[in-house]
């Protein structure tokens, strides 16, 4: 559950994340599992050592551990360590266990996935009156999010709410699309699941679970969080900012409620992975509901995709001080459990390099140039319109640091190939002449962008035209030549495209006009300077889509401030 959504102006960006920090690291011995566990450490190490990783790791096949450690601090200020025992907040990972308990009411015969949600929400308005359970479950249902308000957050997280009050912050608001025609991640939705989990069994959604759920199963580490409740094993919750780790900012957990307050720990959450195997919480036909694709690469609290040519269910979760995921690979029984006490941690990027590690598909690994010769790749370039690049050396590695964003390091994975530990990224340098690298080729999502050096007063310009660009006015449609596309032709572009491991941009189509949303942020509409190309009124952005023979996109590119970010459709 993104908590703290990017602004529209941040859609995009080559690198999101802040400077890598050097915090202590509190690396365990190795683990006795084997060779996996080997190739685990050497994953999760380097993330470690640069200070952008502290939590808890588990990794198992056919529900035997192949590899469990903790890393870094539960708390800083007292200076105690991550256990694997450690529990942590959930965020999103949360929409799992709701999804459940409303299937097994649907076994009882208390609902039934097909109900309008007005049986159950009496003060739903008339707009929601053919909007279903089903709809909710699958992100479908045109409710707008009330995590995309503008500033809801910055100026309500300290606000206890009832659900009630939750689902009537967008009650009013018009539906983004017709119910059941397009896909928009909505943490509205599954509030509303969890409201109706309350009015069908008569309980609360934090009893509920812990009654039907986690009791059953043995997952005494498992609840509803409550900040004022003593959890023994509570992992406090950090964000990097100014390149200082800080104390995340306090969120009433009544907010995320249904959609993201649950807390776990390692262990509890394999139970509950072998559990569905088992089918214990749910039967065979509410499993297979639940573990279905419905169009957008997302069935019930889980999204489904392939990865490393092999089928994964997977969810992340993301909230203030926590980034967690859990991805599984149903046909080789493999678990991957990544729960973070760093707000920004890249759980995501972990889980998916130690399920890689499984398979046989390494990560790149870094290897020592000597200073001389990463010193023929210093210097600044320019990459796109008006974006410079300066790479630096820093030690035995470089940096790269883009116009306006913060300064990353990447590493050599040979003579001339960098990457980064942060993004999905690589940098090829051009051979070097008279002892310097004239360019380099950034490799990131699927697109190749040639950057090339230039001096630091062809710099200066470039950052100069960067800083008027970013203050000018953003023109409007009677400043840009806006043209009309065919209907069909927008057709090929709507659909779900990953722009983040936790961000999904959504592009739907009403009539004549073409729309974009981003995980947590509002609806906006697209205005097309032709038959592919498409800018913002409210941001800086301009999107090219990529369509294939067909004239289906297959990705779309979306270029901010001179830097292209490329992301690849989802789902069908």
């Amino acid at each position: 559950m993104p908590i703290k959504p990017m602004t529209a102006a941040c859609l995009a960006s080559l690198f999101v994340a802040p400077q890598a920090l050097a915090q202590p690291a509190h690396l365990p011995p190795a683990s006795p599992s084997g060779d996996y566990a080997a190739k685990a450490e050497a994953v999760i190490a380097p993330y470690v050592k640069d200070g952008r990783f502290s939590g808890a790791v588990l990794v198992a096949k056919d529900g035997k551990v192949l590899f469990r450690e903790a890393f870094g601090l539960a708390d800083r200020e007292w200076d105690v360590p991550v256990t694997p025992d450690s529990e942590f907040r959930l965020g999103s990972i949360t929409k799992q266990f709701t999804a459940t308990a409303i299937l097994q009411l649907a076994e009882q015969g208390k609902l039934n996935l097909d109900d309008p949600i007005s049986k159950y929400v009496s003060f739903a308005p008339a707009a929601w009156s053919a909007i279903t359970i089903r709809e909710l479950l699958t992100h479908t249902s045109g409710i707008p999010s009330y995590t995309a308000i503008p500033g809801f957050f910055d100026e309500q997280a300290r606000i206890d709410r009832a659900p009630e009050e939750i689902i009537k912050l967008t009650a009013d608001k018009p539906l983004e699309f017709p119910p059941g025609t397009k896909f928009a991640y909505d943490n509205s939705g599954y509030i509303i699941l969890g409201f109706i989990i309350e009015k069908v069994s008569g309980q609360s959604y934090a009893d509920y679970l812990h009654a039907h759920i986690f009791g059953p199963l043995g997952m005494t580490h498992t609840g509803y969080d409550v900040s004022t409740d003593i959890l023994p094993h509570r992992a406090s919750g950090y964000q990097h900012q100014n390149d200082v780790v800080k104390n995340a900012a306090f969120l009433s957990m009544t907010l995320p409620y249904a959609a993201g307050s649950l807390y776990s720990n390692v262990d509890d959450l394999l139970t509950w992975d072998q559990a569905l195997y088992a089918a214990k919480p749910l039967n065979a036909a509410s499993l297979k509901a639940m573990f279905t694709d419905y169009g957008h690469a997302y069935g019930f609290g889980y999204s489904i995709e392939t990865q490393f040519g092999h089928r994964e269910w997977a969810h992340d979760g993301g909230i203030n001080g926590f980034a967690t995921e859990i991805e599984r690979y149903p046909d080789d029984h493999l678990t991957v459990i990544v729960l973070a006490n760093f707000q920004d941690a890249p759980s995501n990027k972990i889980a998916d390099e130690l399920a890689g590690a499984y398979f046989g598909v390494a990560p790149p690994q870094a290897i020592s140039l000597a200073p001389d010769v990463l010193d023929q790749y210093v210097g600044v370039y320019q990459i796109g319109e008006v974006a410079s690049v300066r790479i630096g050396r820093d030690g035995d590695h470089l940096s790269v640091e883009l116009s306006g964003q913060p300064q990353s390091p990447i590493y050599a994975s040979d003579q001339r190939t960098f990457f980064s530990r942060i993004v999905n990224a690589q940098f090829t340098f051009d051979a070097p002449a008279s002892g310097k690298a004239p360019g380099f080729i950034l490799h990131q999502g699927g697109v190749d962008q040639t950057a090339r050096r230039i001096n630091e007063a062809d710099a200066s310009r470039l950052d100069e035209a960067m800083a008027v660009r970013v203050q000018e006015p953003l023109l409007s449609t009677a400043q840009r030549p806006v043209v009309k596309v065919d209907p069909h032709v927008l057709d090929g572009y709507v659909g779900a495209y990953r722009m983040t491991p936790s961000m999904v941009l959504t592009v739907t189509r009403d009539g004549d006009k073409l729309f974009a949303q981003a995980t947590g942020q509002p609806l906006v509409e697209l205005f097309a300077l032709s038959d592919r190309q498409f800018f913002l009124t409210v941001a800086d952005i301009q999107m090219t889509f990529q369509p294939d023979a067909s004239g289906k996109a297959t990705a779309v590119v979306v270029h901010q401030h001179g830097a292209d970010t490329s992301a690849p459709r989802i789902g069908s």
